[in-house]
């Protein structure tokens, strides 16, 4: 039997399938896909055994060794084009490849490139699913030396007239492989596949550090050429944004185009700041209010020296602040809630209270460049013991980050074209 007509068939079937759903998103003005937080009974990462408490310690934990390494400077840091983490703290479901092969991967803001493991496999982590096989999808199609997006990062390199890309975290971690393009489908949230035919990625033949058996790879939302979201812009009119839950059993939201507007009352926006170091989304922080007590983290005489003085990033759980501002904010704390503090037993934690006692809580106000963010006393602190109560940000002497756990509950909108960061509070669980 003559299988041709019927691989043709399938061709035209594909081929009109991803006419139909970007003409769907197009017209419908954007779609959104659920974000899978890592420690939720959803996530195969989830342990039934552990405690609430052991769950947090756990993510507060990466955030920090995924971030900091003890080898990395803060020359390192802002000198370098390196992502920070490999993200983690959120999943996203999507398929790729003609037919569709389902695949976890980490969402992350603080990357760029998104990038699978791939067959051959010549050095890879262990993969719990099977490795995508390129060989079997008819929509797969390696990038050419010369080609735009292999010239777009000076890190690639040709090999017998392909794109090689290689990429390094600052944990030591990597991924090396071929640049190519291949059809994504997103699970949106209305239940219609979203296909995007011709993205480029990495498909990573060698891989290792101390990445996830649980995961195919990793889906790069950063600001660099070769992040998802770039290469979505003309169809979600570089629009994003997410809605992240406080409660960690609940799914969170991810929306693009129109949809991911964040509008009416309550909305403040503040300017995204533009750097050399992608893929980052700086913002410039102005200064951080303890109740009525304000401490400073720009200049008064020369504030434009430091605008950009902050990232936002979805795979960082925790907020990190530069040590002067820290203990400043942390004595200001001590002031307003006047309990003695308890010592935190893992000594991860500056500052915790015993709750034991009743605890006043002071409002905290990070104060960007134009918007006042009032963070909810769960966006500033946690839990981590049964009985301790402790302030959920560190002190560094390395790049400032706003982490997750301080924008839960807040719908976070990134428009790129208007240049500017929105945010609104609101319940995500019931977004």
């Amino acid at each position: 039997m003559d299988t041709k007509p019927l691989s043709s068939v399938f061709l035209l079937i594909s081929v009109y399938l991803w006419c139909f759903s970007l003409t769907e998103a197009h017209s419908s003005g954007g779609f959104s896909v659920s974000l899978i937080p890592r420690d939720s009974p959803l996530s195969p990462f989830y342990n039934p055994l552990d405690t609430p408490s052991q769950r947090l310690r756990k993510s507060f934990s990466r955030s920090i060794n995924h971030f900091y390494p003890s080898s990395i400077s803060q020359d390192q840091v802002q000198s370098e084009v390196k992502p920070l983490s490999k993200g983690g703290a959120y999943l996203m479901k999507l398929s790729i490849g003609t037919p569709p092969v389902e695949i976890l991967g980490a969402a992350d803001t603080g990357s760029d490139l998104m990038w699978v493991q791939c067959i051959p496999c010549n050095q890879c982590y262990k993969q719990n699913a099977p490795l995508f096989d390129p060989a079997k999808s008819s929509t797969y199609r390696d990038q050419l030396c010369g080609s735009k997006p292999c010239l777009s990062e000076s890190s690639n390199a040709c090999y017998n007239g392909k794109c090689m890309y290689s990429l390094f975290y600052l944990d030591n971690s990597s991924t090396r492989g071929n640049l190519a393009s291949e059809t994504f489908t997103l699970e949106s949230t209305s239940g219609r596949p979203v296909a995007l035919p011709s993205l480029v990625f990495g498909c990573g033949h060698n891989n290792g550090g101390t990445f996830s058996k649980e995961l195919a790879g990793l889906i790069g939302l950063g600001r660099g050429p070769l992040s998802l979201i770039s290469q979505l812009s003309s169809i979600i009119n570089g629009k994003f944004s997410y809605c992240l839950t406080a409660v960690r059993d609940a799914i969170s939201i991810m929306n693009f185009g129109n949809l991911a507007v964040v509008a009416g009352e309550g909305v403040v926006s503040t300017p995204l700041i533009i750097k050399n170091s992608r893929p980052y989304y700086y913002l410039s922080l102005e200064s951080i209010s303890v109740g009525e007590e304000y401490i400073l983290l720009r200049s008064s005489t020369n504030p434009s020296l430091d605008r950009g003085n902050i990232i936002i990033d979805s795979g960082a759980t925790l907020t990190n602040l530069p040590s002067n501002v820290y203990f400043k904010v942390e004595s200001a704390l001590k002031r307003a809630i006047n309990l003695e503090p308890t010592p935190d037993p893992r000594k991860l934690f500056s500052l915790c209270f015993s709750t034991s006692a009743d605890i006043s809580l002071p409002a905290i106000t990070f104060h960007f460049e134009g918007a006042n963010v009032l963070l909810q006393s769960y966006n500033a602190f946690a839990l981590v013991d049964v009985g301790l109560l402790c302030f959920a940000m560190l002190p560094t002497q390395r790049l400032s980050i706003f982490g997750n756990w301080a924008h839960r509950n807040m719908l976070v909108g990134y428009d790129l074209e208007g240049g500017t960061i929105s945010f609104k509070s609101m319940n995500c669980a019931t977004k």
